[in-house]
């Protein structure tokens, strides 16, 4: 757990450990990554009954959200979130829409504000803006936008969307004289075309999403979209560290009770010395994302100070929770390989994650640039 580690008030630790527990209560009665399973078999992309418990009812979808819009909470509160769904590897659009939409409309300015109270009732919303490898870059926008006396049409395709295929709301940095701007668009118009993709994490949905003239209400104005984009992917960095925090949790355990009771030799495989030395330096990572994580919450509300901890984060975390969830698998042995075992859940998770904001060579390079290295 995070939150006990930052300097919090008493009464917003108490909230937040509530919502933790909240959540993890809704993550232990949906059965954890069975909810994936259950997904795959309905041939379906997210659990749509979950996202309205937790997204409308709980009032998730506003977290972190201006409070005039009708968010809720703050940094901390969404780490805890994105920590206990990252545990249970819950199949509900909370990076996407709450954190990743509703972060980049919340610094978009007033234009967005009709959008953001959308999210925040728990309408599903995306972002179109990432090259393929998962990496902001104005430089690489290739949607282009048409700005007249009518109206606004955008005009691209952008890959790997994030619920792309569900979601009611797309917002997409594209390019006009100005510069590269935001644009929202409906999802349901004609002109937009949304095709789900095969991923490797069975538990995120990801899609093609083809514009064709598709009429857009522009969010920013000059060629702003970078002073949007930018501090709202630090805290999705920050979420997304905690979401690997959980994961790697959650197989550090269900490892080390599986060590405890698999028997070889006459002996538990957790008395073997190798075995040992491999579940102490699962924990050392799991301990470095925690310092991590932790780290950035304590910076809440310095930008400048964020995106350095976001950095920091994303190039431990992401490294920590590939090694982690490989060791998983290989400690629990030719059942860890089978399709039948969670195992290999996280390390689909493990690798996507890695790959979903940039590499953590990308964020390793980043922070040399924001340290003047």
């Amino acid at each position: 757990m995070t939150a006990e580690l930052i300097d919090l008030t008493a009464e917003r630790q108490a909230e937040v450990e509530s919502l933790r527990a909240t959540v993890r209560d809704v993550c232990d009665d949906a059965g954890g990554p069975t909810a994936v399973r259950r997904l795959e078999a309905a041939g379906g992309r997210y659990d749509t009954r979950l996202w309205d418990v937790l997204g409308a009812q709980i009032g998730l979808a506003g977290l972190g959200l201006p409070e005039s819009a009708g968010g809720i909470g703050g940094l901390a509160e969404m780490a805890a979130v994105a920590e206990e769904l990252g545990r249970a590897l819950l199949p509900v659009p909370f990076l996407s829409s709450t954190v990743l939409a509703g972060q980049v409309l919340a610094h978009a300015g007033p234009a967005a504000r009709s959008a953001l109270e959308r999210v925040a009732a728990g309408e599903l919303a995306t972002l179109a803006l990432a090259d393929a490898d998962g990496v902001w870059d104005p430089s690489q926008v290739e949607v282009a936008a048409t700005v007249g006396a009518d109206g606004c049409t955008v005009d691209g395709a952008v890959p790997f969307v994030l619920d792309g295929a569900d979601a009611a709301l797309v917002v997409v940095a594209a390019r006009t004289c100005d510069g590269v701007d935001l644009f929202l668009v409906d999802a349901h118009d004609p002109q937009v075309d949304a095709v789900a993709v095969e991923t490797l994490d069975l538990s995120r949905s990801q899609a093609l999403v083809t514009f064709t003239d598709a009429p857009a209400t522009r969010l920013t104005t000059g060629g702003s979209a970078d002073a949007a984009v930018r501090p709202a992917l630090d805290v999705a960095a920050v979420a997304l560290a905690a979401e690997q925090f959980g994961g790697t949790q959650a197989c550090l355990e269900m490892t080390v009770a599986y060590v405890k009771e698999r028997r070889q030799f006459g002996r538990a495989i957790g008395s073997f010395q190798a075995v040992k030395h491999t579940c102490a330096d699962m924990l050392v990572l799991v301990e470095a994302c925690r310092s991590a994580v932790v780290r950035a919450l304590e910076v809440e509300g310095d930008p400048e100070a964020l995106a350095e901890a976001a950095a920091v984060a994303q190039s431990w975390c992401s490294d920590a929770y590939r090694t982690v969830t490989a060791e998983t698998v290989q400690l629990h042995g030719g059942i860890g390989f089978t399709w039948e075992h969670d195992a290999h859940l996280y390390f689909r998770r493990a690798r996507a994650d890695a790959a979903l904001l940039g590499s953590a060579r990308h964020h390793r390079e980043r922070l040399a640039t924001l340290l003047a290295w």
